[in-house]
């Protein structure tokens, strides 16, 4: 069992820095992901994909945590995640961009866009990660790329109507 968790690590750290923004507050986020999945081990179905269970963990312990206004949210300053670019100078300001938008998103967006696009979960099991239906997470996902375009642009994130 050590070795499934252990290996979620790496993928656990990038979404929780993704999520925060910050190194430290990334490192804390694991620890208290994988301190919660230990503890509840128990409760995982042997069989079932353990990095989206992992992944749960972290969305309700992130989520719990912003409720309790543990976590501050802030932007990516010069500490963004490593990513493969080539090696020109117009490319890192591009990256620095994309980093600095998503930060901006909103929450629920961000999550979707980072589980859907940087670790490469399907809609699915990204629904059972936020614990949210699928429709949702499509939802969130088409509205979230509409305003990391708009930022990326330069422009306003476009009102949305709320829909009773």
């Amino acid at each position: 069992m050590d070795g499934l968790i252990a290996g979620q690590v790496p993928r656990l750290r990038r979404y929780a820095r993704a999520l925060t923004g910050d190194r430290t507050r990334a490192d804390d986020l694991v620890q208290d992901t994988l301190e919660r999945a230990w503890n509840k081990l128990h409760l995982w179905r042997r069989g079932s994909d353990i990095r989206a269970w992992m992944f749960s963990i972290m969305h309700n312990v992130f989520v719990n945590q912003i409720r309790q206004n543990q976590v501050a949210m802030v932007a990516l300053d010069d500490d963004v995640p490593e990513v493969p670019v080539r090696a020109t100078q117009t490319d890192g300001l591009e990256m620095r961009d994309l980093a600095a938008a998503i930060a901006r998103l909103p929450v629920e967006y961000r999550e979707v866009i980072l589980l859907v696009g940087l670790e490469q979960m399907g809609y699915e099991e990204a629904a059972r990660v936020l614990g949210v239906p699928l429709g949702t997470v499509m939802s969130r996902l088409s509205r979230g790329r509409e305003r990391l375009r708009a930022l990326m642009a330069g422009a306003t994130a476009p009102a949305l109507r709320r829909v009773k």
